[in-house]
């Protein structure tokens, strides 16, 4: 296509109207507090993000970091979904280290490493256990026991605190519905609430994983990682493209309008939508789904996620 058509193209699909009387929900999947100070963001009138966590953030010595987000994120009224996860640089790219600091935590050192966290910040109301658990990237990939471990403290610490708690946070890989069901046998009660990141069926306009999560996962899936990918892969499976983001965000929320209610032969219902992320990626990153440039200039998927706004609280 010519480049005016191109063009024209993205503006149409920009232009078209969008529902406004969605139930699920909208928030943005961010690492960074600058985002509280983006008139951009601020302009959305958002009320929920997700923040990610190493479980041992103390000893991470990133105390600093995640007190800014956090207090950021409380001066700003969010409602912050805290989701636990593994040390940066635990993965290298091919495996999950076995080096001490990367050691995956007992049921005692995560609830430990849990309570410090919410004496700090106790006004949280919603927690994941941990963070894409069937990913090959955790120290929870293929050990669905261990994740349900996790899921079992927080659970019992919910009972004290009134908290909720996403069970199993997914990625729609080709071992996740066996995670699931593997997650489902072993878990002391039944969970009602989980997370999926459907990146798969969002850039490759599908819906198979998403229909399949909703089919197993009992009561509520929330899309807790997802988003239109503007470059991903070092051999160029996704190069960049700012305008197949925005085409593939319109998807993703059209996903969500079309399961927000839960349908025949579905055992759950979208509630929740998070976008990764606000902030891109420098040039040549292997991954980039940014909202907005490093800069912070809006690319065009923001201006989609804008139109299915109307109705979101």
């Amino acid at each position: 296509m010519s480049p005016l058509l191109v063009a024209t193209a993205l503006v149409l699909l920009l232009a078209a109207p969008e529902p406004a009387d969605a139930r699920y929900r909208v928030g943005i999947s961010e690492q960074s507090a600058e985002m509280f100070s983006s008139p951009a963001w601020q302009g959305l009138r958002l009320e929920h993000v997700r923040y990610m966590v190493a479980w041992d953030w103390e000893r991470a010595g990133s105390q600093a970091e995640v007190a800014a987000f956090m207090d950021g994120a409380r001066a700003r009224g969010q409602d912050v979904l805290v989701t636990f996860t593994a040390h940066r640089g635990c993965f290298d790219g091919r495996r999950y280290s076995r080096s001490h600091v990367c050691r995956a935590p007992g049921a005692h050192a995560y609830r430990a490493a849990f309570r410090r966290f919410d004496d700090r910040y106790p006004w949280v109301r919603t927690y994941s256990a941990w963070n894409e658990v069937n990913h090959v990237s955790q120290p929870t990939f293929a050990k669905p026991g261990l994740a349900v471990r996790y899921y079992g403290v927080l659970r019992r610490e919910s009972r004290r605190r009134h908290f909720r708690v996403v069970a199993a946070d997914v990625l729609d890989t080709s071992n996740m519905a066996w995670y699931l069901h593997a997650f489902l046998r072993r878990a002391p009660d039944r969970p009602r609430l989980w997370g999926l990141h459907n990146y798969q069926d969002v850039n490759r306009v599908t819906s198979v994983d998403t229909r399949r999560m909703l089919r197993i996962a009992p009561g509520r899936v929330w899309f807790t990682e997802t988003g239109g990918v503007v470059r991903f892969g070092d051999s160029g499976q996704w190069p960049y493209s700012e305008g197949r983001a925005a085409r593939r965000t319109r998807w993703l929320f059209r996903l969500a309008g079309r399961y927000q209610v839960r349908r025949r032969g579905l055992r759950s219902a979208v509630g929740r939508v998070y976008d990764y992320n606000w902030f891109g990626a420098p040039a040549g990153a292997r991954f980039d789904a940014g909202l907005v440039g490093v800069d912070g200039r809006p690319r065009p998927a923001l201006a989609v996620l804008r139109r299915f706004l109307p109705g979101h609280r």
